[in-house]
């Protein structure tokens, strides 16, 4: 059936802001097309939507996909070295969520690199099987105006990196009972230490 036009359209002004209304999905290539699947899978708690030998589809939500893997066999290895993405992030919606994700994928081998309070986020950050790090946070603020006064101020300016923490203490503070505010507030860098010393990992095995 043919369709007719009932009124002229003016695109809005090249002058206007105009930014994306979200953020879809990531695309990864890999060598490893089963094992980075599984893992992914694993960690986000997704379905595989459709897959066939050359390409995957994951969502984790009404999404139709938000992870899609491309089949790239006999691929090198990423240099770590290499300019490109250092990291993807995924937000949970409190604490307790993040912290049970983490001992779900602890009892299934998966194990943060590390662990840091940003100040803004509490996160951990992971590697997938082709090394590349993805980060489960959660928010610290309630609003995202307290978040963004807090980047401009001058405890983030004086460490915009964070304090390494042992989320095994977070959980027994939290099991506990002990108040949000205390459990998320970022403490001081530890005697001797630099910002730049929290961006230690644990190596890759």
């Amino acid at each position: 059936m043919t369709q007719v036009a009932t009124a002229s359209r003016t695109l809005p002004k090249a002058s206007q802001r105009i930014a994306p209304q979200k953020f879809a999905h990531v695309v990864l290539k890999t060598a490893n097309f089963d094992e980075v699947i599984a893992w992914y899978a694993t960690v986000l708690q997704a379905r595989v939507a459709f897959r066939n030998d050359f390409i995957a589809f994951l969502t984790y939500d009404d999404e139709h996909h938000r992870v899609a893997v491309i089949n790239n066999p006999g691929s090198p290895a990423p240099d770590p070295a290499a300019a490109g993405v250092h990291h993807i992030a995924y937000t949970y919606a409190e604490l307790g969520e993040l912290l049970s994700t983490y001992r779900r994928l602890k009892a299934a081998g998966i194990e943060p690199a590390r662990c840091i309070n940003h100040g803004p986020t509490i996160s951990m950050y992971y590697r997938d099987p082709d090394g590349l790090r993805v980060e489960l946070q959660i928010d610290v603020f309630a609003t995202m105006a307290e978040a963004h006064a807090y980047f401009t101020g001058p405890d983030f300016a004086e460490n915009p990196i964070g304090v390494i923490f042992d989320p095994e203490d977070l959980i027994r503070d939290y099991e506990a009972g002990r108040a949000f505010d205390d459990l998320v507030r970022r403490p001081p860098l530890p005697p001797g230490k630099t910002p730049l010393d929290m961006r230690a990992e644990t190596p890759r095995v």
